[in-house]
């Protein structure tokens, strides 16, 4: 079974389910909302409650100093460095994009979950897999076969 980094955003209100559903069959899951070292998942707003009228020098600043960005940071870095496979579930933002590519750039194994309604994104290319279903992430998972290669594999690429 793999040790999978779901990455994704608080925002997306299936990423528990996706954990439970992964977890359920056999699969190990890094889940940023609830990290393994019992410190609730980081948000901006433990910084500052008015976090979204920072100025780029603010921003800045409270990323690179704060001792909660920092934690939150360590927490998922180590995640990531746990964890044998990457699944990008979409829709999510800038940092479950920087996530994935980490992956990609560490040649470690990455899923994108998309369907209906995502924008289309070329750079998910990167990816080792690309699955439209939830249900199509655990068989690939289960057997280990490439979605979004075969698909490519069949169009000369």
């Amino acid at each position: 079974m793999a040790r999978i980094y779901l990455a994704s955003s608080w925002r997306n209100e299936f990423q528990p389910t996706m954990v439970d559903l992964l977890r359920m069959h056999g699969h190990e899951v890094y889940d940023f909302r609830n990290p393994p070292n019992g410190v609730p998942g980081f948000a901006w707003s433990e910084l500052d409650p008015g976090w979204q009228n920072w100025t780029a020098e603010d921003y800045r600043k409270n990323l690179t100093t704060h001792p909660i960005a920092a934690l939150g940071y360590m927490n998922d870095l180590r995640g990531m460095e746990w964890a044998d496979t990457c699944v990008l579930l979409l829709p999510c933002g800038r940092s479950a994009h920087l996530e994935a590519g980490w992956f990609c750039g560490r040649g470690k194994r990455c899923v994108v979950l998309t369907q209906d309604g995502e924008e289309p994104e070329l750079m998910a290319l990167m990816a080792t897999d690309i699955c439209i279903s939830p249900d199509e992430v655990v068989q690939l998972l289960a057997h280990g076969n490439g979605v979004a290669r075969h698909k490519r594999a069949e169009h000369g690429g």
